[in-house]
């Protein structure tokens, strides 16, 4: 029994330390000053990987741009290259599927592959401009690029790498010389080509933060180049895109605003009404402006002063437009803001009723179906009696000498309108009209009697 106890409880020989597996241990196998544990290996760097390799000579490939006009260019090579954009696109959009960022060689290949198809010198307009009477400018011609098959890819592939990588990736790789381009593009007078950079700049605004005022100034300089130093034949096939883009950008602005953002209101946006071409573009200048008016209703004064300054003289399709502006200015008015403005506009939209446009003539009568306008003139007496005289003058003129039927029934209703809203007030404005016009003719009798006494007297003294 003794003898067993005694090789129970002998004791067993040392046995080696196991090694830690902890997560510590494994931490701690490179000390802080770059040496080696004793029994370590430090890894070796990470091989290049065969498929960004292979991709990146894809790229490279690409490189090469085709006119597509060019006789000496084969199409079996303009084809293989379209082949390999789209492989190049595939890739590009896998690689954002799977959340994964693109390799930094992979991405300088891209920057460089994008540069050289996009960024080239734009020809010369493919429709000479037309003269100051022309009637096309109303559709102004359309030119498609030849070399579209291989953009359209190429600006599919930028638009995947910028929603695939974060803004410190594009950071990196998109500089102010790359931006700039871009928007020397938007002189292209390919429509398909300017929707795509509208959505391209429009993404780069939002991830490149710190280009952000960057970017606002290069487009405020192309605007101030299309108000005040291109040629009045010349129109920028881009100034609507570009409009829309910051039509987006308004809409994010803070209130109360910047000064700074007053003044791209002021020394901008309002003297794009100046110009010819301001029908390409009315549409998306009017939706920034009215962007303005809604988040600080006190530029209101300033923008329809300003309006009011450069209405055209002989533009009938522009007068039409900026009367629209001007209504659906009117809707963000308070009574106390359309008292002030009442008399400069109502004169204004009061001349143009009795133009000799039919259409200018109409759209200014179609104010008063406004219920928001029709609500703010005739709200206060005051108000009323100050802007209805001319109304009435130009709905009576209209009446009796105006060459449209078409203006004269809707004047007819017009004036129904006016005598049902205020009748006494329409009955005394047009006693107050007839009487100005017996007097002028009492006054031309007057002059005309005296010019034929002076006839008279200046025959006999020939005699």
């Amino acid at each position: 029994m003794g003898a067993a106890a005694a090789e129970v409880v002998a004791p067993r020989p040392p046995s080696a330390k196991r090694k830690s597996t902890t997560l510590k241990f494994l931490f701690e196998l490179e000390k802080p000053d770059g040496g080696l544990l004793p029994g370590t290996a430090k890894l070796p760097p990470p091989s290049p990987e065969p498929e960004a390799d292979s991709l990146i000579d894809k790229i490279a490939s690409c490189n090469r741009a085709f006119t597509f006009v060019d006789a000496a260019e084969r199409e079996e090579e303009r084809d293989a290259k379209r082949d390999r954009l789209v492989e190049v696109l595939g890739a590009v959009r896998s690689s954002g599927g799977k959340r994964q960022p693109l390799d930094h060689r992979v991405m300088v290949a891209l920057v460089e592959m994008v540069g050289a198809n996009l960024f080239r010198a734009m020809p010369p307009p493919a429709y000479p401009a037309l003269p100051p009477d022309g009637a096309d400018e109303e559709a102004p011609a359309v030119a498609l690029a030849p070399s579209w098959p291989h953009l359209q890819v190429v600006y599919d592939i930028l638009l995947s790498v910028v929603a695939a990588s974060d803004a410190r990736t594009l950071r990196n790789h998109v500089d102010r010389a790359f931006l700039s381009a871009l928007l020397a593009l938007f002189a292209s007078e390919d429509p398909r080509e300017r929707d795509r950079l509208k959505t391209v700049y429009h993404q780069l605004y939002s991830k490149l933060t710190c280009e952000r005022a960057f970017m606002r100034r290069s487009m405020a300089a192309a605007f101030l180049r299309l108000a005040y130093e291109a040629p009045a034949a010349e129109r920028h096939c881009g100034a609507a895109e570009l409009l829309e883009i910051c039509g987006s950008i308004v809409n994010g602005f803070a209130v109360p605003l910047k000064e700074e953002h007053r003044m791209f209101l002021a020394r901008v946006l309002l003297p794009l009404h100046r110009t010819r071409w301001a029908h390409t573009y009315h549409r998306q200048l009017a939706y920034c402006v009215l962007q303005f008016v809604r988040k600080e209703p006190g530029l209101a004064d300033a923008v329809v002063t300003d309006i009011l300054r450069h209405w055209p003289v002989t533009n009938c399709q522009k007068e039409v437009l900026l009367i629209e502006e001007l209504e659906e200015i009117v809707e963000l008015l308070e009574p106390v803001q359309f008292q002030r403005l009442a008399v400069p506009i109502c004169s204004r939209i009061a001349r143009c009723v009795s133009s000799y446009s039919s259409q200018v003539a109409e759209r200014a009568l179609y104010v008063w179906n406004n219920e928001r306008f029709l609500e703010l003139a005739t709200a206060s007496p005051d108000v009323a009696e100050r802007i209805l005289p001319a109304f009435v003058a130009s709905v009576e003129s209209n009446l009796e000498r105006h060459w449209s039927k078409c203006v004269q029934q809707v004047t007819a209703s017009v004036k129904s309108l006016l005598e049902q809203v205020a009748p006494d007030l329409y009955a005394r404005c047009a006693a107050d009209l007839a009487t100005r016009r017996s007097e002028a003719e009492a006054a031309a009798a007057v002059r005309d009697a005296r010019w034929r006494r002076l006839e008279a007297a200046a025959a006999a003294a020939a005699k």
